[in-house]
């Protein structure tokens, strides 16, 4: 079974602890990845979050991440295969009770572009961030156990507001 969903108010420390693992990850890959950012609820001051730092890395080519698996495994992260060819997926702590999320993605594609998008958009929205604060809130009690339901449930939310963030390009 899940570890329950919570919900927790924003934390300073959330920051802090995305500049560790950065470090972390500019040590081992140096120049193999273009760039690194902080995604998530937990990347936006001030949102309410599962306590779970999302991370993504961008690089010219997904295929680069077979040689890190090792590597990663000596900072605590496991590789997880996804079925989609756009994305490379790490987790740090057990199965559906991570820790860390690390997404990798080809840098400045469809897929980077949107969680930074949506990123921005609640960072510079307080009505978003409330909004979504909310819905999050309403989901952990909804499916407190599942959170590929509560992820699901998520979805309209999240194209509602790359929608709008791209009428603001």
């Amino acid at each position: 079974m899940d570890q329950q969903i919570v919900i927790k108010p924003y934390q300073k420390e959330w920051q802090e602890e995305y500049l560790k693992e950065k470090d972390k990850f500019c040590s081992l890959l140096g120049e193999e990845m273009i760039a690194i950012e902080h995604i998530g609820s937990t990347a936006v001051e001030g949102l309410s979050a599962k306590p779970l730092i999302d991370m993504m890395i961008g690089v010219t080519d997904l295929q680069i991440t077979e040689e890190w698996t090792k590597n990663f495994s000596i900072i605590g992260y496991e590789y997880v295969p996804k079925e989609t060819p756009n994305w490379c997926f790490f987790r740090k702590g057990k199965w559906r009770a991570g820790t860390h999320h690390l997404h990798v993605y080809i840098y400045n594609s469809d897929e980077w572009r949107n969680n930074l998008f949506f990123r921005d958009f609640l960072i510079t929205n307080e009505w978003a961030r409330k909004e979504y604060k909310e819905l999050k809130e309403k989901l952990a009690i909804t499916f407190p156990f599942d959170r590929v339901s509560y992820t699901k449930a998520k979805a309209p939310f999240i194209q509602k507001i790359l929608k709008l963030a791209e009428k603001d390009l």
